[in-house]
């Protein structure tokens, strides 16, 4: 049975976790990081590049290398987070035939599902390179306020990576796990989790290996970016005060001003002030224009001091929906990169009245956690047991376009809730249900999710049919609509098949597309193994007939010379074929090399009487022998 592994899919960095041994292992990549950038770079020359190296690449290659994709993931193209999005990429954002958010590179447009899908096939080759054998089961995690759709599309980028994906699961619930795997002592803890693009917070109760998520709320555009973002944007006020140059139009001179703004943010976290140094980022008249600018603590706090207080309102609807106070939690874990600034870590003990745990890793405990959820499905983690909730609404229309819920949000799932309805019109022989999720009032800002239509009821007046409408939820957060009249029996019923915005047809394609690519990375890494090999090979033979050549006949040599000519020739060949050829040609003259070598050793050894030695004349002290006796 393979290994399910757990990934923490980021705005920022993902990683990826495994059990082992009973124990959860966060898996270094090729590059010895347990974090990967989720950035994904498309040169216009040769193929994409995933993760540190697409990242070091951006400020040369800015409109071409994507960053942040999940904030656009299972969001519409109109929508106001993605119109912000816009403002704060170099790469373009553009609107797909269904109304989603999609991103546009030099004329090819990919799904944000897409995106994503490459950041997970790293993480799955990761875990693959270290376990020594193929994945192809996942927990993958998402913030917690993510909506359906949102869900879905991570679901069906894990499909397109090659991943059956077991379970969503939310981002705090997975710390939650992580932290209170194997405690036996019942806690309340409240999870604070804010990354490079969301921000969540969910109240869980940890009873002896019972998890049970009591509230959950969130901010799913609130996070690092929107740091970064407000330093970028004052270090182009301040460039353009002392130079007059409005950099908003140069990708490359952006991309360096937003490099430099992350920076600065993650070293403000340890010193009080910093330095930034940016020379030659423009050219003007007057010649070269640097920034030089010094940035301490205080104005940073200063800068993002509405973005501070958006984490406020989360936190007190969390724990009034899990009708706690706030000195009734036993910890506050702090999960994501962003917690790391101090003042956050302030507000935090402001909001909850103590300090939080710094105990767990926060870049990686999710993945852990997710791990851990992987081997629990799997039955290979015993005595735990995950009671998470829906984090919205569910509900349907009523007149005047109001929004009725039926399921209201952190209700523990899986569940069953039911409301009884009536016609709005005289002689009404059909109802739809109008199937929505969300908090707003009114339908039209809130998700639809779909439609179920019941025909055939008798013509009576308004008000006089009973129809119940039931939500069933499972644990999957699959959702089942029933619809019955009381009345005459007749029943209706649909599945909620959550949609990320693509179609059946163009996942497939998706997947068919990420396996082609797959067969060129092996084709590729298959190419690079044998020239490896030839080249090794190359070097061996030609540095062992330098030091034996006395060993060699002429002839000998000859031929072993022409053989790494030969092989020199198509070192730089893409033919896979040609290069085995070559090396097998080579190997059989290093071979005729090595019995040389042998056969010259041996001849020495016999001329030195068999056994190689010479052995010296001695002389034996009688006297020492005589004692000895």
């Amino acid at each position: 049975m393979g290994k399910v592994i757990g990934i923490d899919l980021g705005t920022t960095n993902s990683c990826v976790s495994v059990m082992e041994g009973g124990e959860p292992l966060v898996i270094p990549n090729d590059e010895g990081t347990r974090t990967t950038p989720s950035v994904v770079a498309f040169p216009r020359e040769g193929d994409r590049i995933v993760g540190a190296i697409a990242r070091r690449q951006a400020v040369t290659n800015a409109t071409r290398t994507v960053h942040s994709a999940k904030r656009l993931i299972g969001r519409r193209y109109q929508d106001e987070e993605v119109q912000r999005a816009r403002s704060m990429v170099a790469y373009s954002i553009c609107e797909a035939p269904g109304g989603d958010a999609w991103i546009d590179i030099g004329g090819v447009e990919y799904s944000p599902q897409q995106i994503a899908a490459m950041v997970l096939d790293r993480m799955k080759q990761t875990a693959e390179a270290y376990l020594g054998e193929a994945v192809t089961e996942a927990v993958i995690t998402v913030p917690a306020y993510f909506n359906d759709a949102q869900r879905a599309a991570t679901r069906d980028a894990g499909r397109i990576a090659g991943l059956d994906v077991l379970r969503i699961i939310n981002e705090p619930t997975a710390a939650a796990l992580a932290y209170g795997l194997g405690k036996k002592n019942h806690e309340r803890v409240a999870v604070f989790d804010l990354g490079g693009g969301t921000f969540d917070i969910s109240v869980l109760e940890i009873d002896n290996g019972v998890f049970e998520v009591r509230s959950t709320n969130g901010d799913t555009f609130l996070g690092g970016d929107d740091f970064d973002d407000r330093v970028v944007t004052w270090l182009m006020e301040q460039f353009k005060t002392e130079t007059g140059v409005d950099l908003s139009g140069d990708a490359v001179g952006l991309q360096r001003v937003r490099e430099a703004a992350e920076k600065a943010k993650h070293e403000l976290s340890t010193v009080t002030e910093t330095e930034i140094h940016l020379p030659f980022l423009s050219v003007t008249g007057d010649g070269p224009q640097h920034l030089m600018a010094s940035l301490s603590r205080g104005q940073l706090e200063a800068l993002v001091g509405d973005l501070i207080d958006r984490l406020d309102a989360p936190c007190r609807a969390a724990l009034k929906d899990a009708r706690l106070k706030a000195k009734e939690l036993n910890a506050v874990l702090l999960v994501g990169g962003m917690t790391r600034m101090p003042r956050v870590q302030e507000k935090v003990a402001e909001i909850f009245g103590m300090q939080p745990d710094r105990g767990i890793n926060p870049d990686e405990v999710v993945a852990v956690g997710a791990a851990i959820q992987g081997s629990v499905l799997k039955g290979e983690v015993k005595d735990v047991l995950l009671l998470d909730v829906t984090p919205l609404s569910l509900g349907i229309e009523t007149a005047g376009g109001m929004f009725e819920p039926i399921i209201v949000r952190n209700t523990t799932i899986p569940c069953r809730k039911s409301k009884v309805f009536t016609t709005a019109l005289d002689n009404q022989d059909m109802v739809r249900v109008h199937i929505v999720q969300g908090e707003r009032e009114m339908v039209d800002g809130n998700r639809s999710l779909g439609i179920l239509e019941m025909r055939g009821l008798p013509p009576v007046a308004r008000g006089v049919p009973e129809i119940e409408v039931t939500f069933e939820l499972d644990s999957n957060g699959l959702l089942n609509v029933h619809a019955k009249d009381k009345g005459t029996g007749r029943q209706q019923s649909t599945r909620i098949v959550s949609s990320s915005g693509l179609t059946g047809d163009d996942i497939e394609q998706m997947i068919v597309e990420a396996e082609a690519h797959r067969a060129r990375d092996r084709d590729r890494r298959a190419l690079a193994e044998e020239r490896n090999q030839l080249d090794g090979l190359i070097y061996a033979t030609r540095r062992g007939l330098e030091e034996y050549a006395a060993s060699v006949s002429s002839d000998d040599a000859l031929h072993i010379r022409e053989a790494v000519h030969g092989a020199e020739s198509v070192l730089d060949s893409a033919n896979c074929d040609a290069l085995g050829r070559a090396r097998e040609r080579l190997a059989l003259a290093a071979q005729r090399l090595s019995e040389s070598i042998y056969a010259s050793a041996r001849s020495d050894q016999a001329m030195l009487g068999g056994g190689g030695y010479v052995a010296p004349e001695m002389s034996i002290d009688e006297d020492i022998v005589d004692d000895e006796a």
